[in-house]
């Protein structure tokens, strides 16, 4: 009989001996060499000779050269014109930033509808950001002319009154110059909110409604936290690009009238091509990168911590 049970029972294979798993080996630091040296040669090697040229006489043609010290920098201090140039491109970076992205937070939430016409309209608004910044420069350019549509048009409908000289009045240029760089990307930060939106889970919106909660409270509790990720980069996008803005402003106004308009990047180019001061160009250069740095990692860390705080 225990024969019989034996015969009935069926025969299990042995247990198989797992392998005892290695860690994670780290690859050898030096792979990372060759892109090193390449980034060193790039970058670092270019930037590091940029910076010892802001403290030169250099003008961009004799290679006889004089260290002056912080004599640029102290003239920059001294110049109201560089002083003016830096207040208007924090000015403009800070307008950019904010109309830009609550304009294209806006336009997220209306074509994340299930309205028919959404994805006509997401190409509709998207489009300007594919379009070169020059060409839409000058496209505005002309539009905001004297003798352009929108005066033409202001006319025609019976509002002689509101016609301007939009680019040569400077108390407008500068808030034309955020009109056209809002137009043209409001589309590129609607497209990043619209992808924070549509990971949002459906359930969560319907959960809140039952329990009562009303459209802007819906957004705010439950949207706003989720769409974290989604500001950090359009509010350091818009910043940044905000800072650095130069084709723009040069095609619509070059900087005028007069230094109405002027940036850091447009007296940049002035300084160094019309002026050949390329030390104290390159001082401006300088200081650029500075600004660009301390707003770009301040801001990423306020909006990190806010980042992992909502999550």
């Amino acid at each position: 009989m225990t024969t019989n049970l034996q015969e009935r029972i069926p025969h299990r294979a042995p247990a198989t001996v797992r392998p005892h798993r290695r860690g994670r080996v780290a690859p050898p630091w030096w792979f990372t060499a060759p892109a090193l040296v390449l980034f060193a040669f790039v970058v670092l090697v270019p930037s590091a000779r940029g910076v010892y040229y802001a403290f030169t006489d250099w003008d961009g043609l004799d290679p006889n050269l004089s260290f002056i010290g912080l004599d640029n920098f102290r003239a920059m201090a001294d110049d109201p014109d560089a002083l003016q140039a830096i207040g208007h491109t924090l000015l403009i970076a800070v307008a950019i930033t904010l109309i830009q992205n609550g304009l294209g937070l806006l336009l997220a939430l209306g074509v994340n509808t299930m309205i028919k016409s959404r994805n006509l309209l997401r190409a509709l608004l998207f489009a300007p950001a594919v379009v070169t910044p020059i060409v839409t420069a000058y496209l505005w350019r002309n539009l905001l002319g004297p003798d352009g549509a929108v005066n033409s048009l202001l006319g025609a409908v019976g509002l002689d009154s509101w016609r301007q000289n939009w680019l040569g009045d400077p108390d407008l240029a500068l808030w034309m110059i955020v009109l056209v760089v809002v137009w043209q990307f409001a589309g590129y930060s609607m497209v990043i909110f619209l992808a924070g939106l549509q990971s949002v889970p459906r359930e969560i919106y319907e959960a809140a409604a039952i329990d009562g909660s009303g459209p802007v409270r819906r957004f705010w509790s439950i949207v706003r936290p989720l769409l974290a990720p989604a500001i950090t980069i359009n509010l350091m996008l818009s910043i940044i690009g905000g800072i650095k803005l130069f084709d723009q402003v040069y095609a619509l106004t070059g900087g005028g009238p007069g230094h109405a308009t002027d940036t850091i990047s447009t007296l940049i180019y002035k300084d160094a091509f019309t002026l050949g001061e390329f030390g104290y160009s390159i001082a401006l250069a300088v200081v650029l990168t500075a600004i660009v740095a301390l707003a770009s990692a301040g801001q990423y860390a306020v909006l990190s911590r806010n980042e992992k705080a909502a999550s």
